[in-house]
């Protein structure tokens, strides 16, 4: 009959039940020592916050404590010399220790609960040769409460399983300490450890998830703004939709009719007159295009989305007929393209496109009679763009606009990664140069 064992090794199965219990128990068993170490010994900064209200109070918890740090520093010095007898050098020692692992709280909370059980750790061994009857081991009635500050601390600002930790580990030392090496006369501090450190350790759980709560109110009251706000930009843009449909559009239509039908009012109209009457209509039925377009962007709670536009954007194959329509008005334009046309990016494009119209709309209505040179050059990187006219060869009539168009043309140029320049040129004039990315990055919120 084969061995137990030997039928485990040929199938590959366990061995012995109680061998493998063990091996279950002992990782779960290193994995929480692992953590407990890990939370005890994580001693990073984390300043003790400001009082938020009222402001002139905001440093008080500071000054709190570093008043107890003296305090329980001159404490202890008067305890260890009066109480215990013990004086020189040490017991100062010991006051320092105590008093600087309060205030290390402030800054490093974990540091500081290392270095207040260290000052504990020597202040029992400095009295432990004088405890007479009555006299507390391990800890001094001074020690005990000192060190409650320092938890207190601890537990303010870390997460409940670490304060857990510091509570549990100086009452745990200080039972071990009194089944090991208690004097004979000394008095327990086990169960007022236990008493005092864990209701310090429940008051700043309750305080940390008090601060925290208030933290998420207030961060949910800001998003709350964020979406009142986000909604009332989206009324007001609906609103102004609702105008620009009502009153502009209205009126383009009718000036787009009255092109149309112009010309049959009048006996035998010339060529010229027909033309003009049918860029008139052109004009408007284009204005109206983009007035729709403009609308569904009004419209949309995402209007930058491209996924749905409600007309296609114009690109650079549509610059000759915008040249085309500025030269019908009676503006002298050039054109000049160098490198290798290429197509680019919608964004690019559409920009392009802007800028150039919106300087020869300038051009227009503040350079009458000048001639304008548009240049775009392709490099490898790089569009470089360049709208520049000469002198007015007349006075420009009164403009009434808001003077926006540089601000949107910078914009535009911001938006992709490129620069805007505009000014006066030396000869009289003005010009307009941008350069943008051939492949702009996307801006990642």
């Amino acid at each position: 009959m084969p061995r137990l064992s030997d039928v485990n090794e040929r199938s590959g199965a366990p061995g012995v039940g109680v061998d493998t219990d063990h091996g279950r128990t002992a990782a779960p068993r290193g994995r929480l020592l692992r953590t407990l170490a890990q939370d005890l010994l994580t001693i990073e900064r984390d300043p003790l916050p400001r009082m938020s209200r009222p402001r002139w109070l905001a440093r008080l918890p500071h000054a709190l404590v570093i008043y107890a740090a003296v305090f329980f520093a001159f404490l202890t010095t008067e305890q260890l010399g009066d109480h215990y007898q013990v004086t020189g050098g040490p017991p100062l020692v010991a006051a320092l220790l105590t008093g600087a692992s309060i205030a290390l709280a402030m800054f490093r909370p974990m540091a500081g609960w290392w270095l207040g059980l260290l000052a504990g750790v020597l202040s029992a061994w400095l009295i432990r040769p004088n405890v007479g009857a009555g006299q507390t081991w391990p800890w001094t009635a001074g020690g005990l409460i000192a060190f409650a500050p320092v938890l207190l601390l601890v537990a303010l600002r870390v997460p409940p399983r670490v304060t857990v930790s510091a509570v549990g580990v100086p009452v745990a030392l200080t039972g071990l300490a009194e089944v090991l090496w208690k004097p004979e006369h000394g008095q327990s501090t086990v169960l007022t450890a236990l008493l005092i450190y864990g209701f310090v350790g429940l008051l700043g759980y309750a305080l940390r998830a008090t601060r925290l709560a208030r933290g998420k109110l207030v961060e949910q009251e800001t998003i709350t703004e964020e979406e009142r706000a986000r909604r009332t930009l989206l009324e007001e843009r609906s609103r102004i939709a609702r105008e620009l449909h009502d009153v502009v559009a209205h009126h383009m239509s009718v000036i787009s009719i009255q092109a149309q039908v112009a010309p049959y009012l009048v006996e035998n109209p010339s060529e010229e007159l027909k033309e003009n009457l049918a860029g008139i209509r052109g004009n408007a039925l284009e204005a109206l295009t983009e007035l729709r377009r403009v609308l569904g962007v009004l419209r949309s709670e995402q209007p930058d989305d491209p996924a749905n536009p409600h007309h296609p954007q114009p690109t650079l194959t549509e610059l000759d007929g915008l040249v085309d329509n500025v030269r019908s008005a009676g503006l002298a334009v050039t054109t000049e393209i160098a490198g290798v046309r290429r197509p680019l990016t919608p964004g690019v494009e559409l920009t392009v496109y802007r800028i150039v119209q919106e300087a020869l709309s300038n051009c227009l209505r503040h350079a009458p009679g000048s001639r304008v040179e548009v240049g775009i050059a392709y490099g490898p990187r790089e569009l470089h763009l360049c709208i520049a006219n000469s002198a007015p060869t007349r006075p420009a009539p009164p403009s009434h606009g808001a003077g926006h168009g540089l601000l949107g043309m910078r914009e535009r140029a911001g938006m992709l990664g490129g620069e805007l320049a505009a000014g006066p040129r030396p000869g009289g004039g003005y010009e307009v140069s941008a350069v943008l990315p051939m492949d702009p990055e996307t801006k990642k919120d």
